[in-house]
């Protein structure tokens, strides 16, 4: 098992008290309980696990000692460092390891600021005003046993209708809502995809999509945000199936142009265009026509996770009727449809994603973080944007994966980059997100700081300033 994919594994391990080798130790010995390290895998020499961990080679020994000590791993000269058992040279089934799914499945450490995973935290006092005005209408139900795999009728037809507005001419059968984005990403990944197909990205893209692309045993190709040379790509490699974040671009923020949409959506294959983002755009950032208005094969997603509250879970897709009716099919296999409450609650919100206290919300705290951070580290590359919720940070030195774990040990939580660039170049990067408090974004900026200047990077980790073109 290589070190990266044990660093995934660990989550928050350094987060809690004690000497880091007890840490450690503790977060292993879970995850071999837990059958996540089965009997027999090879785990990290001492030294390769250290510097992935940005940590000495002591800390890992003393952990591995202790594991032994346990009965829990077997230490040979020769044969490396395996989790004890009977050896077995099958592959391991692996369980998602990215770092957003493990920082939604971890219990919330208190010191520990900026969840991974890059959402409000606040839900509106428009919710429950939400849900206030619905009362009477659940009241008013009769024969109605409320299975509606396609979505509640209300619902859908409000988003047709704001597909209509913003120049997507879509009918009440075009759409299916779903429990959220992901939700949707993962229908249509097991719709679309068999095993081996290749699926093109932007390099960086949302990790989510990633994972769920690979669930399916897609073989990920990455190409330049905007999909650079996608004509080209799609010509020599005859991919399944493309993804995009057109808007806002998820880490990066970049938004393409009405010419480049117009050659993505025409490229002959299915593309899914991820709009959860696109209603995250400052004030008087003009809002792109959506990339489906340029051609047929285009389908899109949205969500109010990012706009409104993740715990809604209101998510959507827009594409043609004979792909929605698979999709309704292969969704009610697995729950017969969403929360019917929550989705006519979602038909009263649907009106704040054109409101203007967004939009302010997101420039102002955007603005002080980038604010601070260019600030207090002058060093690092850290371009602002017009919307969304990140930024797309590059460290001077180093990379993103060893720096993630000496920032954890100083209480705070960032994604590194290397997680969202399958072609690897990702690695000087970080993921910072800007939809906390301004308090705790201020905190954030002093605790990366502090973090920065007891960063010690691992040997060969030096990488050159030059920028990697996107």
């Amino acid at each position: 098992m290589r070190p990266i994919e044990v660093v995934d594994r660990l989550g928050r391990w350094s987060s809690g008290r004690g000497p880091l080798y007890v840490l450690l130790a503790a977060r292993l010995r879970q995850l071999i309980d837990d059958g996540e390290l089965p009997p027999g895998v090879l785990l990290p020499p001492d030294r390769a696990l250290a510097a992935a961990l940005a940590v000495g080679r002591t800390t890992v020994v003393a952990a591995y000692d202790l594991l032994r000590a346990e009965g829990r791993i077997a230490r040979r000269q020769g044969s490396g460092t395996r989790v004890a058992g009977v050896p077995s040279d099958a592959p391991a089934e692996d369980a998602p390891v990215d770092p957003i799914f493990l920082d939604s499945l971890e219990a919330r450490d208190d010191h520990v600021l900026l969840a991974v995973c890059a959402a409000p935290g606040d839900p509106p006092p428009q919710l429950a005003d939400a849900f206030t005005a619905i009362a009477p209408e659940l009241g008013r139900i009769t024969d109605d046993i409320g299975y509606y795999p396609y979505g509640h009728p209300e619902l859908r037809a409000a988003l047709a209708d704001r597909y209509t507005a913003r120049g997507v001419p879509t009918a009440y059968e075009q759409i299916l809502v779903t429990n959220g984005g992901q939700q949707a990403l993962s229908l249509l990944a097991h719709a679309l995809l068999s095993p081996g197909d290749q699926v093109l990205v932007e390099a960086p893209t949302y990790p989510g999509a990633l994972e769920v692309f690979r669930e399916e045993g897609g073989v990920l190709r990455g190409l330049p945000v905007g999909l650079e040379g996608l004509e080209a790509a799609v010509r020599e490699r005859r991919p399944a199936l493309a993804y995009v974040i057109p808007t806002y671009q998820n880490p990066t923020g970049a938004v393409m142009s009405t010419l480049a949409r117009q050659r993505v959506a025409n490229v002959g294959i299915p593309v899914i265009e991820d709009e959860v983002p696109a209603d995250l755009g400052f004030p008087g950032a003009e809002r792109p026509v959506p990339m489906a208005a340029y051609g047929a094969s285009v389908i899109s997603i949205g969500s109010l996770s990012k706009s409104i509250w993740g715990g809604l879970r209101i998510g959507w897709i827009r594409a043609a009727p004979p792909l929605i009716n698979r999709l309704a099919r292969l969704r009610a296999v697995h729950d017969l449809g969403g929360n019917v409450p929550s989705q006519l609650a979602a038909v009263h919100l649907l009106p704040l994603l054109d409101g203007p206290d967004l939009p302010r919300t997101l420039k102002a705290r955007h603005d002080h973080l980038h604010g601070l951070l260019t600030a207090a580290l002058p060093n690092w590359e850290i371009p602002s944007v017009t919307g969304g919720q990140c930024l797309w940070v590059r460290l001077p030195h180093g990379d993103g994966v060893s720096f993630a774990q000496t920032a954890l040990r100083h209480g705070l939580a960032v994604l590194p980059g290397a997680g969202l660039d399958v072609t690897g170049a990702g690695d000087p990067y970080i993921r910072l997100h800007f939809r906390a408090r301004p308090t705790d974004l201020t905190e954030a900026v002093h605790r990366l700081a502090r973090a920065w200047s007891a960063y010690h990077p691992p040997a060969g980790r030096l990488h050159p300033r030059a920028v990697i073109a996107i």
